[in-house]
């Protein structure tokens, strides 16, 4: 993988999420889950954007298990997009 470093890995893959229009789609970001490998402790997966924001984090025993959470973690975020574009709405009208 060209930008992680050795000991990460990018578990879902990337995830755009859009806010829809009357216009059109505004592209709001993308967001990734990495793993990475913590020595003898197991995984620490993120959910982070394309600026390296992170959204979400933790640790699980087991890669499969933080493939897991993270993945949920990703799938929670992208449910809530309606709500990010709800407030921006009403922040653009006051």
């Amino acid at each position: 993988m060209s930008g992680i470093p050795p000991t990460e890995e990018a578990g879902a893959g990337l995830c755009v999420c859009e806010i829809g229009k009357e216009q059109g789609t505004k592209l709001v970001g993308m967001f990734e889950v990495i793993l990475t490998r913590r020595k003898r402790f197991g995984w620490r997966w993120q959910v982070c954007d394309q600026s390296g924001k992170k959204f979400a984090d933790g640790f699980e025993r087991t890669r499969p298990s933080a493939k897991y959470h993270g993945e949920r973690a990703l799938f929670f975020l992208l449910s809530q997009a309606h709500l990010l574009r709800d407030r921006s709405a009403a922040s653009s009208e006051d």
